[in-house]
């Protein structure tokens, strides 16, 4: 089974609390297995059809991954993991993907799309805020002229509160490092006299 990806018993540990489960239909399926085979199937980028057999069956790892992303499963796993991240150092940045030239025309028009255009073209910027460990913390998608510093302001804002900030140059602001992050309660929020500042420290 070289090469392909299997969930360790930490990473189950810490995931296993959070899924559905006693639901109706007919007897699960290891999840752990499922679960593992749609990781693999994202980090190798395969089609869903060609999943190796040691997941089970790919119609199952595929309407799993499907039928838990419409019920936002994913998204709630995902801040369950995130408030039991380390909480010592958070790391932002951003990097730019060129947009296709028929990538244009979807629905929601330009914000839907986050396609903007920027001294390399046209191009979509994906801001992510990760833990001391490189793991991601929080992300979203701008179009690419989209300036950095405004975009980790509410980007920030949805952390657990923690004690350090490590960002590059682009983030060097005042209403960025004067962040108020404190749990609970928006970036500014006026009634929070005693907030601590959300410390930077450039790269």
């Amino acid at each position: 089974m070289s090469g392909h990806f299997w969930l360790n018993h930490e990473a189950w540990a810490a995931i296993a609390p959070h899924l559905p489960m006693n639901q109706p239909g007919a007897r699960r399926t290891d999840e752990r297995r499922v679960i593992s085979g749609i990781i693999h199937v994202l980090r190798s980028g395969c089609r869903w059809q060609d999943c190796p057999a040691c997941y089970g069956p790919p119609t199952t790892i595929y309407n799993r991954f499907h039928r838990w992303s419409a019920r936002g499963v994913w998204r709630r796993l995902f801040d369950a993991l995130v408030q039991a991240s380390d909480r010592d150092i958070n790391m932002i940045d951003s990097t730019t993907a060129k947009a296709h030239r028929s990538a244009a025309g979807g629905k929601g028009g330009a914000d839907g799309e986050a396609i903007g255009r920027s001294r390399g073209g046209r191009s979509t910027k994906i801001h992510a805020a990760v833990d001391s460990r490189g793991r991601p913390l929080a992300l979203k998608i701008t179009p690419g002229q989209r300036g950095d510093a405004p975009v980790a302001i509410p980007l920030l804002a949805t952390l657990p509160p923690n004690r350090l900030c490590a960002a590059d140059t682009a983030y060097d602001s005042n209403a960025l490092r004067n962040l108020p992050h404190r749990a609970g309660h928006p970036a500014g929020d006026p009634q929070q006299s005693n907030s601590n500042p959300y410390p930077a420290v450039r790269s």
